[in-house]
């Protein structure tokens, strides 16, 4: 991991130290031999660069695949910022599918019960 971020969940901070404790676990989760291929099925790590700071960030997130496109479905949008960074016209991200860094465009909708999902056109 880059570099994770401290979220806030109904006005409650939630200290950085603790959402790099959860998404550590998760990654470990991801490569255990024993439960790892069926947490890949439903959790990959999204990497992006951010729209102001130009660092690179990585994230563990939960998706669904048809062929070339990619939903992810971000869970209290409120305490996060990442997917701000899809707004708009989107922006360029990587996904490790399959164990393969795979290349695309994700763009972010928030529909009108306030449910964010970003959608990723993978590269062919």
């Amino acid at each position: 991991m880059d570099r994770l971020r401290a979220a806030s969940v109904d006005g409650m901070r939630i200290p950085e130290n603790v959402v790099n404790r959860v998404n550590g676990c998760v990654l470990e989760l991801r490569s255990s031999p024993r439960f790892g291929p069926a947490v890949r099925r439903h959790l990959t790590v999204l990497t992006y660069t951010g729209r102001r700071s130009g660092r690179v960030f990585s994230t563990p997130v939960g998706y669904r695949r048809a062929g070339d496109v990619v939903t992810i479905g971000v869970r209290l949008p409120d305490a996060k910022s990442w997917w701000r960074n899809f707004l708009g016209e989107g922006g360029p991200l990587s996904l490790d599918l399959d164990g393969v860094d795979r290349v695309g465009h994700g763009v972010a909708r928030r529909d009108e019960r306030g449910r964010v999902t970003v959608t990723v056109r993978l590269d062919t």
